[in-house]
C-alpha cells in the first residue's frame, strides 16, 4: 500500500489488482471557528443556523457585511449583474459597474482624491497602496504603529503588529518598516493628550534616531486599530501625522478597510479629525455587503507616478462585486446608515458602560459608531499597567453563543471582546444584544 498526498493504493493479492480510493478532503487544520455555528441563511442582523437557532449577529464577518445580510436591493443587483456578465477583466475589457462604483465613490471620498484602483482584499490594497508611495517618493521605508493590523500576505503581515501571529514562522518579512508607538492612553495609565504628545515625540524619536524623514516613503495608520483593540486614533494624533507628513514630503496613507463605509458614525473614520485629509485612502471590507473588492484612492497626480504594469490583477474590480458596491452605496445614502451608525453605537456604548460600572474586570470601553471593543482585565493585579485577562475574553465571547449572540475577540493579548453590528441594526436589537452581552458577562464573572 502507497500514500501520495490523499491518495491510497490498495493491491488486491488475489489478481494484482489496484483500486485507487481518494482520502475525503477537509478543510486547514489551521482555520479556527469562533463559533461552532453552520449558517443555514441569513437577513438583515440575523444568521440562522443549520442547529435551528437564530442568532443576532454582531460580528457581521469582521465588518463586512455593512447593508446587513442579503439586503434585497445587494441581492438584486447580484442577480442582475451574473445574467450580464460576471468576470470581464478589467485591463482586458471595462465593464459599466466598476464605471458606476468609481462614480458613487468620488461623491463620498475626500476632496482631491479622484483616482481609484480596485483589488479584491484589504491586503491587497495595503500592498498597492505601499508600493505606489515607494514608486512615487523613491523612497525605502514605511512607519506602522503599534497595534496596527494590515494584512497576511507577506507585505502586509510586515506592517501588521496586532499580534505575533499574523507574521511569525515565515521569516524574513519585507524590509524598511519601523514601528512607532500608537497612543493607547488606557494601556499607558495616561490621558489621551498625555498619550498623543507622548507618541507623536517618540516619532519624532524614530525619525531622529532611526529611520531619517527623507528615506521614509508613508506612514500608515488605522483611525480605528481594528484587531489590535478597537482603538479610536485620537484625532489629535492624525492631525500630528498629517503635520509631519507634510514637512517631510511623507506619504500619509490611511487604512480605512475596517473603519471606512460609514462604520463609525462617518463615512471614514479619519473625518473625526476635521480638515483631515490623506495622501492615498485605502478602503474594502463593508464597500459592497459582502463580494470580495477593495481599492486604494489617490489623487490624480500621485496615482500617476506608479510604474506601468503595477496595477492590475485577474479579478480585480469583478464586475458582481462592483455592482453589489454599487448598491451598497446606494443603500447607505438612501437608508441614512451613516446616521444610524452614529446614533446606535452612541446606544450600544452607553450601555456597556453601565455595564462596565458595576464588572471590575472591565477595565475599558471604547469605540466609535458600530465599532466598540470591551477591554478585559485583572481587577486584582497590582502595577500601573491593567493586566490583560485573555481567559475572560474568551470565556464571555463563547458564553455569548449561548445567549444567542456572536461576537469576536481581539487585542494583541487576547483581552479584547469586539462587538460589529450591521449598520442597518435596530435600537431594539441594540437593546437586545446589550441584554444578552450582559447576560454572558454574569455567566463567567458572576
Amino acid at each position: 500500500m502507497t500514500s501520495t498526498l490523499g491518495t491510497v493504493a490498495h493491491t488486491s493479492s488475489d489478481d494484482n489488482t489496484t483500486e485507487i480510493h481518494r482520502a475525503r478532503a477537509t478543510l486547514s487544520p489551521a482555520l479556527k471557528q469562533a463559533t461552532p455555528v453552520v449558517v443555514d441563511h441569513a437577513t438583515g442582523s440575523w444568521i440562522h443556523g443549520t442547529d435551528g437557532r437564530s442568532y443576532l449577529d454582531f460580528t457581521t464577518g469582521i465588518g463586512v457585511t455593512s447593508t446587513g445580510h442579503c439586503h434585497p436591493r445587494v441581492v438584486a443587483a447580484a442577480q442582475e449583474q451574473c445574467g450580464k456578465i460576471i468576470h470581464a477583466q478589467y485591463t482586458t475589457v471595462m465593464h459599466q459597474p466598476l464605471l458606476e462604483l468609481t462614480d458613487a465613490l468620488g461623491e463620498v471620498l475626500p476632496d482631491g482624491i479622484d483616482s481609484v484602483f480596485y483589488a479584491n482584499s484589504g491586503s491587497e490594497a495595503v500592498e498597492a497602496s505601499i508600493r505606489l508611495a515607494r514608486m512615487a517618493t523613491g523612497r525605502p521605508n514605511i512607519v506602522v504603529f503599534q497595534g496596527g493590523f494590515h494584512g497576511r500576505t507577506v507585505a502586509a503581515a510586515s506592517l501588521t503588529t496586532a499580534g505575533t501571529r499574523f507574521s511569525a514562522g515565515f521569516s524574513p518579512l519585507m524590509s524598511g518598516v519601523h514601528m512607532a508607538p500608537f497612543p493607547y492612553a488606557y494601556r499607558y495609565g495616561m490621558d489621551t493628550d498625555t498619550a498623543v504628545d507622548f507618541a507623536l515625540r517618540e516619532l519624532d524619536y524614530l525619525f531622529a534616531s532611526r529611520v531619517a524623514p527623507n528615506d521614509t516613503a508613508a506612514m500608515l495608520i488605522e483611525p480605528v486599530l481594528g484587531d489590535g483593540g478597537y482603538l479610536p486614533t485620537p484625532p489629535a494624533f492624525l492631525a500630528g501625522l498629517r503635520e509631519r507628513a507634510d514637512r517631510h514630503g511623507i506619504v500619509l496613507i490611511v487604512d480605512e478597510v475596517q473603519s471606512g463605509v460609514g462604520r463609525t458614525g462617518k463615512f471614514w473614520g479619519h473625518e473625526f479629525c476635521d480638515g483631515l485629509v490623506p495622501d492615498i485612502l485605502i478602503t474594502a471590507k463593508g464597500i459592497a455587503s459582502g463580494f470580495p473588492i477593495s481599492a486604494i484612492a489617490a489623487p490624480t497626480e500621485l496615482m500617476a507616478k506608479a510604474w506601468p504594469g503595477s496595477q492590475g490583477g485577474t479579478y480585480g474590480g469583478n464586475a458582481v462585486a462592483a455592482a453589489a458596491g454599487v448598491a451598497t452605496l446606494a443603500v447607505i445614502a438612501e437608508e441614512n446608515l451613516v446616521d444610524n451608525a452614529r446614533e446606535r453605537g452612541d446606544q450600544l456604548l452607553a450601555g456597556l458602560a453601565t455595564l462596565a460600572e458595576r464588572v471590575p474586570a472591565i477595565g475599558d470601553v471604547r469605540g466609535q459608531g458600530l465599532m466598540a471593543g470591551i477591554e478585559f482585565i485583572d481587577p486584582d493585579a497590582s502595577g500601573s499597567v491593567p493586566t490583560a485577562n485573555a481567559a475572560a475574553a474568551a470565556k464571555v465571547q463563547q458564553a455569548c453563543i449561548d445567549q444567542d449572540l456572536l461576537t469576536l475577540t481581539c487585542g494583541p493579548l487576547g483581552n479584547v471582546v469586539r462587538l460589529i453590528p450591521a449598520l442597518v441594526v435596530t435600537a431594539d436589537e441594540i437593546d437586545s444584544g446589550l441584554a444578552r452581552f450582559g447576560a454572558a458577562v454574569d455567566a463567567v464573572l458572576g
